[in-house]
């Protein structure tokens, strides 16, 4: 079983070498341990490994930080130390001493947690990256380079990446992008996700929410998955899962937390007073989402009542990752108003809002880029949009309105 190299690495070598402390945060089995622990072997200097999911280890951590950092001394990997948040302050204290850039490399897998901690003590002194399952770019193998609507870059692009039909696209959303199946350590994709959940997901949000009911958390986490691409509904989730809105809000945070979805917030200024204020719920994996979802296979998924949800989803997440592995913060929104008008994500940036719609269909109408028009009202200038669909080759309605293969992102 290979090693397949990971967009991120770059980052970490780079802010190794001005960062004593980096921490990398992200769901279980997404990779982050494997990642650091194939660039320490190359680095050579000895960095030494520790988890804390190690009993032992995570004793003394959280008992007597100042003796674990004597025993395990920097050059140091320390594993899942969301455990161990004691060890923090000591940390800072060795950063503020010696300042060895490189010295503490960190994973953790309770994102929200873990910010809580380093926020209060190592506020400046830490490189924040977060890692999530593969992205398609590093399955292939093609280069990090994040999603933008730039035409040249776009061109240049579209020369470099194999283009891939719509049959071909559905089997990747439907396998997911977990290494372990990615690289075939596992090939039972319904054992591996069923045990992803009991063994990690319910373990994690135990410890996070106390004594849960796994059956109403599995039927919770489904209600989400069918759900995917959608407006945050609490109330029907709950009722789905037989819990009350409470606990169904406080399960959502978690599923956040733990890295396993995210929610994409609706654009909204002064100006533009019409807008909703409900997020949309996505899934950094969309092979989680067709196995809880119960699609048996990537043809049922393609041709079943949820396709396009799945193929929204999968879009987003992989815009997503493409900013995460570079190390960059997304400005992801999406736009939907009382007039039931309604764009499915806008990137923000340089001062610009490029708006993308997405559809599965191989032959879009330009017809789709006319609601692009209500941001027009925003202070910021209306970037280039896109049309993101299943079109055989990258081209354009006109200058300003892209039409971009998804195999491209």
């Amino acid at each position: 079983m290979e090693y397949i190299s990971r967009h991120m690495e770059e980052q970490i070598l780079k802010l190794s070498k001005s960062y004593s402390a980096i921490l990398v945060t992200g769901p279980r089995q997404a990779g982050k341990t494997t990642m650091l622990r194939s660039l320490a072997e190359k680095e050579n200097i000895g960095r030494e490994y520790v988890t804390l999911d190690d009993l032992t280890a995570r004793d003394m951590a959280k008992n007597d930080p100042a003796l674990f950092l004597q025993l395990h001394k920097p050059p140091v990997l320390i594993d899942e130390v969301q455990y161990a948040p004691e060890l923090f302050t000591y940390i800072k204290i060795h950063v503020d001493e010696h300042h060895n850039p490189g010295d503490f490399w960190m994973t953790g897998s309770q994102i929200f947690r873990l910010m809580r901690g380093v926020q209060e003590s190592l506020a400046g002194r830490v490189a924040l990256l977060h890692m999530s399952p593969m992205s398609q770019r590093e399955i292939i193998g093609a280069p990090c380079v994040p999603f933008t609507t730039d035409f040249d870059r776009l061109i240049a692009e579209s020369k470099n990446i194999a283009p891939v039909e719509t049959p071909a696209l559905f089997e990747r959303i439907w396998k997911g992008c977990m290494p372990g199946l990615v690289s075939g350590q596992y090939t039972d994709r319904n054992i591996y996700y069923s045990s992803y959940l009991s063994t990690y997901v319910e373990r994690d949000v135990r410890e996070l929410s106390g004594n849960i009911d796994a059956l109403k958390f599995n039927r919770f986490v489904t209600a989400v998955a069918a759900r995917t691409s959608q407006l945050l509904n609490y109330k029907a989730i709950a009722d789905d899962a037989d819990i009350d809105m409470p606990t169904a809000k406080a399960w959502v945070n978690i599923l956040e937390t733990l890295g396993i979805i995210f929610l994409l917030h609706p654009y909204s200024n002064n100006v533009l007073k019409r807008t909703i204020k409900t997020p949309k719920v996505y899934f950094y994996d969309t092979g989680l989402v067709c196995y809880l979802t119960k699609w048996s296979s990537p043809e049922v998924a393609e041709s079943g009542a949820m396709s396009g949800a799945l193929l929204e989803n999968f879009t987003v997440s992989e815009i997503m990752k493409s900013y995460q592995n570079a190390g960059l913060e997304p400005y992801l929104y999406f736009y939907r108003d009382r007039d039931a008008k309604e764009i499915d994500v806008i990137m923000e940036g340089d001062g610009k809002l490029c708006p993308l719609e997405i559809k599965k269909t191989a032959t879009p109408d330009k017809r789709l880029t006319r609601v692009f028009g209500v941001i027009d009202k925003s202070p910021l200038k209306l970037g280039t949009g896109a049309v993101l669909c299943m079109a055989e080759q990258f081209s354009a309605f006109d200058r300003d309105n892209l039409i971009v293969p998804i195999w491209m992102i």
